[in-house]
């Protein structure tokens, strides 16, 4: 192969459209503090996502962080394993303890089937994750967090743009977290967003992103910072533009993946969810070695011996981090661990060359025994 593929590649503007969204910063020197274009990109976003209310932070894992902080929760969440570190973090950084409830093998999200069994009078919430973009059983956990008077906290990192029943997968629960990563489907170099229905919740949220500070002589709780500056909002109000067109080149890459690797047995892909409008943002595939002859392991070396990145995502589980060592047990989440030992998530991004995607369906394929 003449050139590496990586497993991700950040969408960008014209540098020309990106330079004329920021020329005005020289004008003004505003280049923090929820400017111009940190409102603008808020109302469009707001628009954009179908929802009530948002606020948008300096990155994903503040807004987490922040919205379970906000909510003021004491005790026990239950929450996925299967995730990236940013979901448990968050929980533990708040003094909450992570109960950790398996998924479903089928898109990988949390398995309301095993949610009420893990309910105790300590429970506060449940931090479900939307996962590559695969929506959670959204009905079943609005139910069971009203049956026992539970928040509900949705990780939705993975789900820019998703739409379920026609509603903005944002809409849901009492708050949904974004990011707005550089590696994401929708970027802002570095962003996050929060969004969310009670006004209350809003201004816990501002306080807390912005050290507490109501004016300027005021200052009536303590927070840290987290403001999203000017030229990330910049970058957002340029990538938001051309949003739809970047998601149907992921859609078309997708096809292309799924026309090369359907049929064979031994490699499970990602479902289409009913009700659902894509983004299309991961490509996963779960090698079974029993079926395929070759384990996950051996086909991510193949794809890197060849110039392709892929990534274990998510492998680890959270519930297994060197961090949490002797805390947490990773077997009391078997689908979750299987799933994270068989894992592959394959190169993709809007500009990637279907000859490309070819290449790396052969490799693949070349593995199968």
């Amino acid at each position: 192969m003449s050139h590496k593929i990586l497993v991700t590649r950040s969408s960008m503007p014209d540098i020309d459209e990106y330079i004329e969204e920021i020329k005005d910063i020289w004008d003004t020197h505003w280049l923090t503090n929820m400017g111009t274009k940190h409102k603008r990109l808020q109302a469009e976003l707001k628009n954009y996502l179908d929802v009530e209310n948002i606020d948008l932070l300096t990155n994903g894992h503040m807004a987490l962080e922040l919205s379970i902080q906000a909510l003021k929760l004491q005790g026990e969440v239950i929450t996925t394993p299967f995730t990236f570190a940013s979901t448990t973090h968050a929980i533990v950084r708040n003094n909450l303890e992570p109960v950790f409830c398996d998924i479903n093998p089928i898109d990988f999200t949390i398995d309301v089937t095993k949610i009420e069994s893990l309910i105790t009078d300590k429970t506060c919430a449940i931090v479900p994750v939307h996962v590559y973009g695969n929506v959670c059983n959204v009905e079943e956990i609005a139910r069971i967090a009203k049956k026992y008077g539970l928040k509900i906290i949705y990780d939705a990192a993975h789900t820019f743009g998703v739409r379920y029943k026609k509603k903005g997968i944002g809409s849901y629960g009492d708050v949904s977290c974004f990011s707005f990563h550089a590696t994401k489907v929708f970027n802002t170099i570095e962003g996050g967003a929060v969004c969310f229905k009670d006004n209350d919740f809003g201004l816990n949220i501002y306080r807390l992103k912005n050290f507490g500070i109501r004016d300027q002589e005021t200052v009536d709780s303590i927070g840290t910072n987290a403001k999203m500056n000017e030229f990330c909002a910049a970058m957002g109000l340029c990538n938001l533009h051309s949003i739809n067109i970047e998601i149907a080149k992921r859609k078309a890459v997708t096809e292309r993946y799924r026309r090369q690797l359907s049929g064979f047995d031994g490699i499970q892909l990602n479902p289409a969810q009913k009700d659902v409008q894509q983004n299309y943002a991961y490509f996963p595939i779960v090698i079974n070695e029993e079926v395929f002859g070759s384990t996950r392991n051996d086909v991510f070396r193949k794809l890197a011996e060849n110039g392709i990145g892929a990534r274990k995502y998510f492998y680890p589980l959270t519930n297994s981090f060197d961090c949490f060592h002797g805390k947490y047990t990773p077997y009391l989440t078997p689908i979750a661990l299987q799933i994270s030992e068989r894992v592959l998530t394959l190169p993709l991004y809007a500009d990637l060359a279907f000859g490309d995607v070819d290449k790396i369906c052969e490799v693949i394929l070349s593995c199968k025994k």
